[in-house]
């Protein structure tokens, strides 16, 4: 009888020590609902056990054979004991991060609790989980604008200021370069009209794909890791188009290089803001887009000083040739290069960080601007005094990676699968209903600035070399029914129109012919030697005992005429097509850097003006003003006019495209800022081409559809940029 109730109260007395400790370690592993539930259960089990004690009041027999009754009081106190001296306490261990000196974060190990604890219990539905990350993320906005007060604004900010800055200046270079090299690429490549067209047309197609690309995913592995990324693709691209010869193969690469540079705007503009405070944000912001007016002025000046220049240029045989526009190519990826070097150098967006649960980090990240600007300011004793940072909560998202037999093709076919599916789902939360609204009034806005600037930016210098070409057409000297015998030609021929002439016994030797015609005349007993002919034509003539040496006199130039015993020996070899004059080439790059350079002004005006006028105000006023002064275009007659009205369009629109990358970065929350911004600048490239091809069709044709396409558009954007809601004075979501 003593036995059993010995064996009784020793059972009784196990079951609580279990009861205890199974407590102890939900408690680690489980999340706030789930201890909730637990300690009901064990308050249960306490009762049960209790009620026995309570009851029975079991004895125990001493050691001198008497009984006493068990106290549960005094067992639970020996169990504490116990639990006390078994090793330490939870909040005695050393968590990852401790030895770096970071103070422990008690949100992050309750997230990570409440993380397993949804992939445990699954009781959560995934609204109430987008209900409780928004209000992380608001809690996390606030708590950031005041750490980003407490670090200040110095050193660190100027640093980056400069680095991210190289990542938007080469992508300004890049919109110029096919440009530049047109005149003189169209000779080694053989291009055609719509081959020109095409090349110019590439790299807008390949920013926009880069655009949305790049900008998903910054958003998922990182601002820094991704532009990285997208730079050393346009620097490889780039470098390889200087070199290959084929203009399928320049295409190629030109079209990668600009899928590289298209992460440039979206990243740089997201990444930066990070690191600015509410009232530093729209000035610094606007300060950075002054590096893309520097990409274009350094396009323009390396054009000016290495193309001309035809020595720069070796070739061997006649298959491979380098020229000096190759060499231009090559210095035009330096911006890129040297981004990706000073990139290297600085840190993750430690907002990203916080963004995906990564709170140390960040938190190193954070203390790194604060101790780099106190030092600069003279206040090396200043101490970072944040410990804690919220951090958003995360939801586990368990991929199926094959076993340890799988490939290596495969494991990385199942991630990058995944990726995607991550990217795309992110983008389509921008079309939310708390967001939707919002996308499509950006969506009009971009596309109708993009389709209005672009379209009149390529339209100028076309409408400028289309009065060239009428002033030229004016000074054509015209000769009727001359009669030329035994006189030798060396001398450039130029802009002339001979009728009815008759030339016997003539010598054409080392010479070029520039937009020269002949029509019904006669050739006879007549030598051509070395001649270099452009937009040059014989209609309806007749070649008798004439001969053609080494000529790009082809018969393609001979139209309706007749050659009666001529003979053509060693014609020169290449392209049978009319080139551009050297001449225009130099106006290509003056009007490129006077156009670049005219932005300087209104990129001071808007940074100063930004943060005390606003972002609406500034986007709906410079647009309005750029509106009307489409309207100057029908009075440019000349050169020199239409080169002061592109001056002053893009003097006064750059204060509307400054407004909306501020605007555009704060209107998104930080995990799907790159995001949203990827694709309206990818919206915006699209509007590019559209607007270039439509404007361009109108040259020489009338000025009124390209004023009318282009204030309607300015009038439709600042209508529509008054609907979006102001920014100013907000933290960044």
């Amino acid at each position: 009888m003593d036995e059993g109730y010995r064996d009784r109260t020793a059972f009784i007395k196990g079951a609580k020590d279990i009861a205890k400790e199974v407590k102890r370690h939900a408690g680690k592993k489980v999340g706030r609902h789930v201890d909730k539930m637990t300690d009901e259960y064990t308050k249960r089990s306490y009762a049960r056990f209790e009620e026995d004690d309570d009851d029975d009041d079991y004895p125990v027999q001493a050691q001198d054979g008497s009984y006493y009754r068990s106290n549960s009081r005094a067992n639970d106190d020996e169990g504490a004991h116990s639990d006390s001296t078994e090793g330490h306490d939870e909040d005695d261990e050393i968590y990852e991060g401790e030895y770096q000196g970071i103070p422990r974060n008690d949100s992050v190990e309750k997230g990570n609790r409440e993380v397993e604890g949804v992939a445990q219990s699954q009781f959560r539905d995934k609204s109430q989980y987008e209900g409780e990350r928004r209000k992380d993320q608001e809690e996390l906005a606030q708590q950031y604008e005041t750490i980003l007060q407490e670090c200040g604004h110095g050193r660190f900010q100027w640093t980056l200021y400069f680095v991210l800055g190289l990542a938007l200046m080469a992508d300004g270079v890049e919109i110029f370069v096919v440009g530049f090299v047109l005149p003189s690429a169209e000779k080694d490549m053989c291009l055609s009209e719509p081959n020109k067209g095409m090349l110019g047309l590439i790299v807008y197609l390949g920013m926009m794909v880069g655009a949305f690309v790049w900008g998903g995913l910054a958003d998922r592995i990182g601002r820094k890791q991704t532009l990285l990324i997208s730079l050393s693709i346009n620097s490889v691209f780039a470098f390889f188009s200087s070199f290959v010869q084929g203009y399928s193969s320049f295409l190629f690469c030109r079209l990668l290089s600009g899928v590289g540079i298209g992460g440039s705007i979206p990243i740089v503009f997201s990444y930066y803001s990070e690191f600015l405070a509410q009232e530093k944000r729209g000035e610094h912001l606007s300060w950075l887009c002054m590096f893309w007016m520097f990409g274009g002025i350094y396009a323009a000046a390396m054009a000016w000083a290495i193309i001309p220049h035809y020595g720069w240029s070796f070739q061997m045989g006649s298959a491979y040739q380098f020229h000096s526009w190759r060499v231009f190519v090559l210095v035009c990826a330096f911006p890129s290069v040297a981004a990706i070097a000073a990139l290297t150098t600085m840190p993750e967006s430690p907002r990203f960080f916080l963004e995906n649960g990564k709170h140390d980090e960040a938190w190193m990240i954070l203390k790194q601007v604060h101790d780099t600007n106190m030092r600069a300011k003279g206040h090396p004793e200043r101490v970072f005094s944040v410990t804690n940072i919220k951090t958003v909560k995360q939801m586990d998202e368990l991929v199926d990676m094959g076993g340890e037999g799988t490939a290596w093709h495969v494991r990385w076919r199942i991630k990058l699968t995944n990726l995607f599916h991550q990217v795309w789902s992110n983008f389509l939360t921008v079309f939310n209903p708390e967001y939707r609204r919002t996308t499509y009034m950006m969506m009009a806005v971009w596309f109708s600035m993009s389709f209005s600037y672009y379209g009149l930016t390529v339209w100028f210098p076309d409408m400028i070399k289309y009065l060239q070409k009428q002033e030229y057409s004016s000074r054509t000297k015209v000769f009727i029914k001359e009669k030329v015998e035994h006189v030798t030609f060396n001398f450039t021929l130029e802009n002339q129109i001979h009728r009815n002439g008759e030339y016997f016994n003539n010598k054409f030797l080392n010479l070029k012919m520039k937009s020269m015609v002949f029509e019904d005349s006669l050739f006879e007993e007549c030598y051509f030697e070395d001649i270099t002919s452009s937009n040059t034509f014989f209609r309806n003539c007749t070649f008798i005992s004439t001969l053609f040496y080494n000529t790009d006199l082809f018969k393609y130039r001979l139209i309706n005429s007749k050659l009666i015993n001529s003979t053509f020996l060693h014609n020169k070899e290449g392209c049978m097509l009319d080139f551009s004059d050297d001449n225009n080439a130099y106006m290509i790059y003056f009007v490129s850097f006077l156009g670049t350079l005219a932005v300087l002004p209104g990129n001071i005006v808007s940074a100063l003006l930004m943060d005390k006028l606003g972002r609406l105000r500034m986007l709906a006023g410079s647009s309005v003003i750029s509106c009307i002064s489409c309207f100057f275009l029908s009075f440019g007659n000349s050169e020199s006019a239409m080169i002061a009205l592109l001056c002053l369009f893009g003097g006064i629109s750059i204060a509307s495209w400054n407004a909306l990358d501020v605007l555009t970065v704060e209107l998104y929350p930080s995990d799907k800022r790159t995001t949203a911004f990827g694709f309206l600048n990818a919206l915006c490239k699209l509007a590019a081409v559209l607007g270039i091809s439509i404007f361009q069709s109108f040259v020489g044709i009338t000025k009124a559809v390209p004023i009318l396409f282009a204030s309607g558009a300015l009038a439709v954007g600042s209508f529509l940029a008054l609907k979006l809601p102001e920014t100013r004075g907000q933290v960044l979501q």
